[in-house]
C-alpha cells in the first residue's frame, strides 16, 4: 500500500521537500503529491527585479520533476482537516473543488505580504511578495512619466532591494523609501556606509524614524502628520503567514505552526511545516527568521526526517544557522553582510560590484537547488518499511 505524502505549496521549500522526497524515497512505495495554483516555480528572491521591468526565466514545474514521481496538481488550498488526514483543493481554474487524503503532510504555504492594518493600504499600495503583485506594480511603473514619485515602505531586505532595483531601472522617477529605523541599523558599520553610499548614488530620498499612517492613491501620512508624495507606494513592512494553518487544530505560535527540531508538528506528529508556515527554533533559542536561507534546509531536515522514520533508519539533523544576509543593490551593486549564527552583524561585509556578483550566485543556486535537492549528491532510495499510526507517531516523538 503506497504511503500518500501530500505537499501543499511549491515555493523555495515545498518544492524542494517534495523533490528531495522523492530522492529518498522508492516510488513504488510512496505517492508524492505537491500541490500549487502555478505551473511554474515562482523565484520569490527575484520579484524585485520583475517589478523593475525585468524578464525572469521560466521554470516550469513539468521539467523541474520529470522522471521524479512527483505528482503537481495545479489548484488552490481551500482547508486542512488535520484530524481527518484530509486536505481541500480548489482547482487552479476555481471549477470544483477535490478532497485529497494524506498519511504525511508537510505544510509550506508561505507567506505573503502584510498591510499591518495600516488605513489604504490594501486598496492603493502595491507588493512584490507575490508574482501577481510584481506584476501589478510593474505595470504600474511603466505607466508612470519621468518626475513623478515612488515611495517605498519599509528599510528590511525587501525594501532596500526594491528601492535600488526600481531607481537604478527608472533613474528619471523620484524614488524615496520609509524606514522605521534609521537605515540599515542592523548593518555593521561598513555594511551601513556602503547603503548609505549606494543609496544617495541612486538619489533616493531616505526617511529615516518613519512611521506610517494612513496609504492614498497619491501620497501617505506619517505618524507625525506629514504627508510625502507617492503615485506608487510600495509596502515591505513584512510578511503574514497563510491563513490556512488557524482553521485547523494544529498547535501554533503567531499563526505559525509549532515545531520540533525535525520540523514535525508538535501537536499532530503526521504534519510537517517548513519555511514561513513553521515556528522553529534556531541558533541562540531564537525563532528562525522568514527566508530563503532558514526555509531550504528546514526542507531538507523535514524531508530527511520523513524518509528515515518511513525506511527505519536513524533520523539526521540539519544544522540550521545563519552565516550571511545578502542584499541586491541593483544590478550593479550588492552587500553581503556576515552574521553570527543568530544572525546579527559581525563587523565583516563584503561589497559592491563583486558582492553583486555574489548575490547573483546566490540566487541561481538557490533555484538550481530545486531542481537539484540533494545538492546533486548520488542518493539511495529506500523501502518504506512501516507505516506510521498516530498514537505509535506521537509515542516516538515523545521519545
Amino acid at each position: 500500500m503506497e504511503h500518500r505524502i501530500v505537499v501543499l505549496g511549491a515555493g523555495y521549500t515545498g518544492a524542494t521537500a517534495a523533490g528531495r522526497l522523492a530522492k529518498r524515497l522508492r516510488p513504488e512505495d510512496v505517492r508524492i503529491t505537491l500541490v500549487n495554483p502555478e505551473s511554474d516555480f515562482v523565484e520569490r528572491v527575484r520579484l524585485h527585479q520583475l517589478a523593475a521591468g525585468q524578464d525572469l526565466a521560466p521554470r516550469p514545474f513539468g521539467e523541474m520533476f520529470a522522471g521524479t514521481g512527483v505528482e503537481l496538481k495545479l489548484a488552490r488550498v481551500a482547508s486542512v482537516d488535520v484530524d481527518r488526514k484530509t486536505v481541500t483543493v480548489t482547482a487552479a481554474n476555481g471549477l470544483g473543488q477535490e478532497e485529497l487524503g494524506y498519511d504525511t503532510l508537510v505544510y509550506a504555504l508561505g507567506s505573503g505580504w502584510n498591510d499591518g492594518g495600516v488605513p489604504g493600504t490594501a486598496e492603493h499600495a502595491h507588493e512584490v511578495a507575490s508574482r501577481p503583485g510584481a506584476l501589478r506594480l510593474r505595470e504600474r511603473l511603466a505607466a508612470l512619466d519621468a518626475g513623478r514619485p515612488v515611495l517605498v515602505v519599509g528599510g528590511g531586505l525587501t525594501g532596500l532591494e526594491a528601492a535600488t532595483e526600481i531607481a537604478e531601472a527608472r533613474p528619471d522617477l523620484d524614488v524615496a523609501l520609509a524606514a522605521r529605523g534609521a537605515l540599515g541599523d542592523w548593518l555593521s558599520e561598513k555594511g551601513r556606509t556602503h547603503l548609505r553610499k549606494v543609496v544617495d548614488g541612486l538619489g533616493i530620498t531616505v526617511h529615516e524614524h518613519t512611521a506610517v499612517d494612513a496609504v492614498e492613491a497619491d501620497r501617505i501620512t506619517t505618524a507625525d502628520g506629514r504627508t510625502i508624495p507617492a503615485e506608487a507606494t510600495v509596502w515591505t513592512t513584512g510578511f503574514a503567514v497563510h491563513p490556512i494553518a488557524l482553521g485547523t487544530t494544529l498547535e501554533l505560535t503567531e499563526g505559525r505552526i509549532a515545531v520540533d527540531s525535525t520540523m514535525r508538528s508538535l501537536s499532530h506528529p503526521d504534519v510537517y511545516a517548513v519555511g514561513d508556515a513553521a515556528m522553529a527554533i534556531g541558533p541562540g533559542d531564537k525563532p528562525l527568521r522568514m527566508s530563503c536561507a532558514s526555509g531550504v534546509p528546514m526542507a531538507w531536515q523535514a524531508a530527511d526526517a520523513i524518509a528515515a522514520r518511513l525506511t527505519g533508519t536513524e533520523v539526521p539533523h540539519v544544522d540550521i544557522r545563519y552565516v550571511q544576509q545578502c542584499i541586491s543593490l541593483g544590478r550593479k551593486e550588492g552587500l553581503i553582510q556576515f552574521v553570527s549564527a543568530d544572525d546579527r552583524a559581525r563587523d565583516s561585509a563584503l561589497t559592491g560590484r563583486l558582492a553583486a556578483f555574489y548575490k547573483e550566485l546566490i540566487c541561481k543556486g538557490a533555484a538550481w537547488g530545486v531542481a537539484n535537492p540533494t545538492m546533486g549528491m548520488p542518493t539511495r532510495r529506500r523501502r518504506v518499511v512501516r507505516q506510521e499510526t498516530p498514537s505509535r507517531a506521537r509515542a516516538r516523538a515523545a521519545a
